[in-house]
Order: structure tokens, then sequence, then C-alpha cells
């Protein structure tokens, strides 16, 4: 029997003090994470047209000349994306308009007050700064020649020519400001309408392939391309008053900084930073402009394009890589299930099947909704997984079915167990058709991976998405280029992998 020190039992009685260690620790832990917590940058996100990411830049420069770190992700999207990344906390700010925060997310059709609109937006835990200084309104615009050849300098004007074919943005045919209750309003005849890019829309007018587009009223390239905004004489559009919308739950000094910006940018000064971003190629140039004269020049230098290509890289590798590895781990095993055939094996493959005919924009559409997902990697790695899975189930599948039969039973004949013989014999065997779907999944993600820039998820098509809004050809091949490099080496890195996986029998 274990006798026990009347010593100890004193001492175990007592209550016993932390230890210096512990109580540092406890002291450490509210201040790493305030360190954490100001390490964050803000976020700023910005539509898909140039007068957004010039104001996202200006924003971000702001920000980090109050001393508060802050990132810009360009080109997201249209309203609805960037309204749902700025609830979910993926943005926390961005720039918006009083008339679209009334039509488009308040779902209200008449005018309402800033305060009715900080007060709705208020109940969502966002707030709005106030105006900027300038007000872009929606325009349909011609080309100057025809709109005085016709004699058109209304909307109103329009009904006397059916013929003209109208070209308008995605975002403005769906808009309950947009095409639909404009023609309602306007009495409009025009059938011959189609979807355009914001951009491209500019170079179709221009060349004769549309008469009519809608605009944004501090649109530089209304001058540039020689075009006339016809007169609203309906004033069916609302005011359109530049505002900054924020997280309310964003850092006070981020907000202060934010605030900063009302009531100093007017509708002159806007159309010549547009008119400078479009000259230069180049948002963080012409954002550049609005800070002339003041304080603190040190953010002038935009970032560098080794600096900017090596980010678009590392993030599409990261897209592609995560996405590919998912789909080895589970298409694999599916396509295991998948060669045994009978009900289970024609579902998996049905599934895959159906995922690979989604088009892969409308499957980045589809999850952003979803819990979990909404404006991230998260969600372009789940449709980039979803969209490679069809080639490595498939071929999977295929390579175990093709085996003979008689190396099957000859398998069962030496009394090897199941696990044995697929890892073992069937596995290997099949290798070669499971690494082409391996490669040929990855050469998908890569390339599929450029799209995840619409959500605000990074990677090589931010300079294509940017370059289709500037229609410049060098931005885009910035993306374009580095992607089908990228391909290339994957399709080269697969096939040395050829030479090491596959079995030498196999390979001859």
């Amino acid at each position: 029997m274990n006798s026990v020190h009347p010593t100890m039992i004193g001492r175990d009685r007592q209550p016993r003090r932390p230890r210096p260690s512990v109580l540092m620790l406890l002291f450490l832990i509210p201040v790493v994470a305030v360190a954490c917590a100001s390490a964050n940058p803000i976020i700023m996100g910005s539509k898909k047209f140039t007068e957004s990411y010039v104001l996202g830049e200006i924003a971000r420069r702001t920000l980090i000349d109050a001393g508060i770190p802050a990132e810009h992700r360009q080109g997201m999207g249209g309203t609805i994306i960037l309204w749902q990344a700025l609830r979910g906390g993926q943005v926390d700010a961005y720039p918006e308009y009083t008339g679209t925060i009334a039509q488009e997310i308040l779902k209200i059709d008449h005018e309402l007050s800033l305060d009715e609109i900080r007060n709705a937006l208020g109940k969502f835990g966002v707030g709005m700064t106030e105006p900027l200084g300038f007000n872009n309104t929606y325009a349909l615009v011609m080309r100057r020649g025809e709109a005085q050849r016709l004699g058109v300098r209304t909307i109103s004007a329009l009904r006397k020519y059916p013929e003209l074919r109208v070209g308008l943005t995605h975002e403005f045919l769906d808009r309950q400001d947009g095409w639909r209750p404009l023609r309602e309003r306007y009495a409009l005849p025009q059938q011959n309408v189609v979807g355009i890019d914001h951009a491209l829309g500019y170079s179709a007018l221009a060349n004769g392939s549309i008469d009519v587009k809608d605009a944004y009223s501090t649109d530089a390239k209304i001058g540039q391309n020689d075009l006339v905004a016809l007169e609203d004489d309906l004033q069916f559009f609302p005011k359109y008053e530049a505002v900054f919308l924020f997280r309310s739950a964003m850092r006070a000094d981020a907000i202060a900084a934010l605030r900063r910006l009302e009531g100093t940018l007017d509708e002159k000064r806007m159309i010549r930073l547009n008119a400078e971003a479009e000259r230069t190629k180049n948002y963080t140039r012409a954002a550049n402009l609005y800070f002339q004269g003041s304080i603190g020049s040190k953010n002038a230098v935009g970032e560098s394009f080794p600096h900017k290509l090596a980010r678009w890289t590392l993030r599409h590798l990261q897209l592609a890589g995560f996405s590919l590895l998912l789909s080895v781990v589970f298409g694999i095993p599916l396509g295991i299930v998948a060669s045994r055939g009978g009900a289970l094996g024609h579902g998996i493959l049905g599934f895959a099947g159906v995922m690979q005919t989604i088009p892969s924009l409308a499957l980045l559409a589809l999850l952003v909704p979803l819990p979990f997902f909404g404006i991230s990697a998260r969600t372009a790695i789940a449709a980039l997984f979803l969209y490679g899975l069809l080639p490595i189930v498939r071929n999977t599948a295929s390579g175990l079915q093709d085996i003979p039969r008689s190396l099957r039973e000859s398998a069962v004949a030496l009394g090897l167990s199941p696990v044995v013989r697929l890892c073992e014999i069937y596995l290997p065997m099949a290798s070669r058709s499971i690494l082409s779907g391996i490669k040929t999944s990855a050469v998908i993600n890569i390339g599929t991976a450029t799209l995840a820039a619409l959500i605000g998820a990074g990677g090589l098509g931010e300079p294509i998405l940017s370059g289709l809004n500037l229609n410049d050809h060098v931005t885009i091949l910035q993306g374009a280029i580095p992607a089908a490099v990228l391909a290339l080496l994957v399709q080269w890195l697969f096939d040395l992998l050829d030479r090491v996986l596959i079995p030498k029998g196999l390979r001859i």
C-alpha cells in the first residue's frame, strides 16, 4: 500500500497559482487578436466597368494613405454579385449608385431619399457614405452622325425607327430600371435587341454592328467615340449618385477614411479620370490623378507587372491545384465503383456527365447563393472540382473495364484478395488511362479557372476581364498567354509522369 507524505496533502489543498507563462499567454491572446485584426486588409470590390475600377483604386489608396492595409478585387461582376459579397463578408466595401440601390437591391420602384436608403441598408448591416459628388445616370447613346441624319435627339424619337439594332449590357437587359420597363414607358418598337459586354458594345457601335446601346453618363468613351446621349424626355431614369457601401462592422478608421471622399468628385472630374484610365489602360494611374496636389504620394506608383503576374499565377495555381486534388481524391474511387456497372455505376457516370455539360459560368453562378460558398475562392474551387470529375471518373472506369477477363480470372485463381487484386494488378494496369484522365482534367481546370475572376477569386482571369473592359488586347494577353503556357507546362509534366508512374510494359 502506497503511503502519502503529509506535506503532499497540504500542498494539494492549497490553491495553485497560474504559472507566469500561462498568465503571459492569457495576456497575449487579446493582443494577438487585435494585431491579427489590424493586419487583415480591407477588401475593396468593384464592378466590371471602368469607373467602378477607378473608384475602387481611389478607395484603396485612400485607405493605405490612412495607414490601413487594403486590397482591391477588380471587376467582380454586376450589382447582385457585389451585394452578396458585401453581405457575406467577402468584400468590405464597394462603389455603388443610389438609383441602383433602390431599384436592384431594395427592389423599390420609386425614388428614395438618402436617409430612407441608409435606414433600409442598415437592416442588412450595411452602411453608406454621402454622395461622392456626381450623378452617373443611365443613357442610351448613338453615333452622332447617325442621330443627326435621322433627327433623333430624345429616347421618344426612337419610336419612328423600329429597324434600329439595339445592343445592351446583360445587366441592363434584366434590371428593374432597365430595358423592359424603359421600352414599356416609351412604347419602343425595336425587336432586334442583343446582349453584349459593356466595353465591346462601344466597338460594335463604332463599326456599325449596332445602332443604339446603353451607357453611363460619365463614360469617357461617349466623347471619345463622338457619340450622343439621347435625352431622357420622360424622365425614366432615377438619380444615380455615386456612394460607397460598406459593412457596418468594418473598422471605424476605415469608414472614416472612406467618408473623406464624400463630395470630392464632380462629373467633369470623374469623366477625366475615366478618360485617363481608357487612355493609359491603367486604373491605378488614373486614380492617382485624384490625389494630385494631396499629401502622401508614397503610393503613387501602382503594382509592377512582374509582381501582378506572380500574384495572378500563384492564385491560378492554387485554384487549379486544389480543385484537381479534390477531383483525383473523389474521382478515382467513384471510377472504381462505376467500373462495376449496374445502376450505381451508371448513376455516377451520369452525374459526372451532367456536371460537365453545365456551362462553367453557370456552375459558378449556381454555387454563389448557396451557404458556405458565396463570392470566394471556395466557390471557384468547388466549381472546378465538379467540372473536372468526368475525365477522371470515366477514364478510371474505362481503364478497369478494359482489363482482359483472362487476367482477372488468373488473379482470382491465385487466391488474391479483392483489395490486393485492385491495388497490385488492376489499378497499375489501368494507370495509363487514369493518368490520361487526370491530365485532361488538369488542362481543363487551368483554362476554366480564368472564369474565377468573375466572382473575385483572382487568378489569370483578372487581366483578361480588365482587358475586355478596356478593349485592350495587350492586357487580355497578359492573362491569356500565361494561362496557355501553364496548360502546356501541365501537359508536359504529365507526359513526364507517364515515364515514372506507368509500368514500362504498358508504355511499350
